[in-house]
């Protein structure tokens, strides 16, 4: 049927000038691939990265270009940009900074047009292995998790963009969970924090009024009232919610609609779905399902999660299985396993949509690549697009339409 191919073809032709005349009156954009870079490296693994790497993505193919590469040997594992595109922060994974038992976190000016970083200035997270950190609504405050130290700590931001002294610093306290899931799949040995506390992510939610951290040790998700004048962290009334005991929390999401939270356990590898109530920053459990598909037995750990830009569908990654799970949100917020997907790589520790929406990139840490997949938008499907960017221990990637 040629008639129906050449059409086919032009249709196809059409879209990607589209998209490539769109692409050029926004500018370039930029992806900023944090690593593991320190010789100790993650979870057993060396840290094979050179530091933060920067990248052009092309939008019509997804093609990542490496541009330049900005050294760091400090575990940058996490990345923050702020509102505006002009600094970025990365969260070092370490458990020393100046003889003290604590990670740092960098500041760096962002030079637009080009996106070349400048190193501004370094401050201690206040506990040793920063895995996480994210910016507040009004970009005058930072917030990091302190895996290794079971902290959470609150850092302000000069007019400048540098993070200055911590304003607050919260020690995790409380039982910690059974060192079993209780939801994890039949044959599971995932074992990876009960020993103690771990605070493994934190974030402010839609409203900038609360802020809640996951502690994997704890199995409970914290949730203090936000000062944003003093940069003060106080318990909430309830001052946490729980997952199931042993199951793990990691990270979290908040639906666009500001009113649900999904949270995906390490351990249990599950999501659990919560309501939120964002005037009082509580949360009410009311349902949890396996990020695997049904029937799997075995051992995993999940890493991220991701709503769709449509909020449709939210994605779950899970290490070892090495898949990327989607999932259906039906009208109350609750989630029906649809499919998944193989990350063509070991242990995806981190996926995201690029900017359009139209690709997810995985982030395959022990493979030293990230892999890029196309997204069907009507199913949630993902498809490999084919390509392998080479990147030593990727653990995070942060996108930036570079507009001068």
């Amino acid at each position: 049927m040629p008639g129906r191919n050449s059409r086919r073809q032009f249709l196809m032709s059409a879209a990607a000038a589209a998209a490539t005349s769109a692409a050029a009156e926004r500018g370039p954009i930029l992806a900023y691939a944090g690593t593991y870079s320190a010789p100790v490296g993650a979870e057993g693994a060396p840290g094979r990265g050179k530091g933060i790497y920067l990248f052009e993505m092309n939008p019509v193919t997804g093609v990542l270009g490496e541009r330049a590469l900005f050294p760091n040997a400090a575990n940058p594992s996490c990345l923050a940009l702020n509102a505006s595109g002009t600094r970025l922060y990365s969260a070092n994974e370490t458990s020393t900074y100046e003889g003290a038992s604590s990670g740092s976190v960098r500041a760096y000016e962002i030079e637009r047009p080009g996106g070349r970083l400048k190193l501004m200035n370094t401050v201690a997270s206040e506990g040793a292995g920063p895995c996480h950190l994210s910016l507040h609504q009004s970009g005058k405050w930072l917030f990091v998790a302190n895996y290794h130290g079971g902290t959470s700590a609150v850092f302000p931001i000069g007019a400048d963009g540098e993070p200055g002294a911590a304003s607050d610093v919260k020690r995790h306290d409380g039982v910690l969970g059974p060192r079993t899931a209780t939801s994890a799949p039949p044959g599971s040995f995932a074992w990876s924090g009960h020993d103690r506390t771990h605070s493994h992510m934190i974030r402010p939610d839609p409203s900038g009024r609360f802020v809640l951290a996951a502690d994997l040790g704890l199995d409970r998700i914290l949730v203090w009232k936000f000062d944003a004048v003093a940069g003060k962290l106080t318990p909430n009334d309830p001052p946490s919610a729980a997952v199931a005991p042993g199951d793990g929390p990691r990270h979290f999401a908040f639906h666009p609609n500001g009113r649900l939270l999904y949270s995906l356990q390490e351990e249990g590898s599950t999501l659990a779905t919560f309501d939120y109530d964002g005037a009082t920053g509580r949360l009410r459990a009311k349902q949890t399902i396996s990020s695997l598909p049904p029937g799997f037995a075995g051992t995993n750990y999940t890493s991220e999660l991701a709503i769709s830009p449509d909020a449709r569908f939210v994605y779950a990654a899970n290490r070892l299985h090495d898949t990327i799970a989607w999932f259906s949100i039906a009208a109350g917020g609750t989630l029906r396993f649809v499919g998944e997907e193989a990350t063509r790589g070991d242990y995806p520790r981190f996926f995201t949509f690029d900017p359009s929406g139209r690709f997810v990139y995985c982030c395959n840490q022990r493979a030293d690549a990230i892999v890029s997949f196309r997204v069907n938008e009507k199913t949630g499907a993902l498809t490999h697009t084919g390509q392998y960017t080479p990147v030593c221990t990727p653990s995070f990637l942060a996108f930036l339409v570079d507009v001068p």
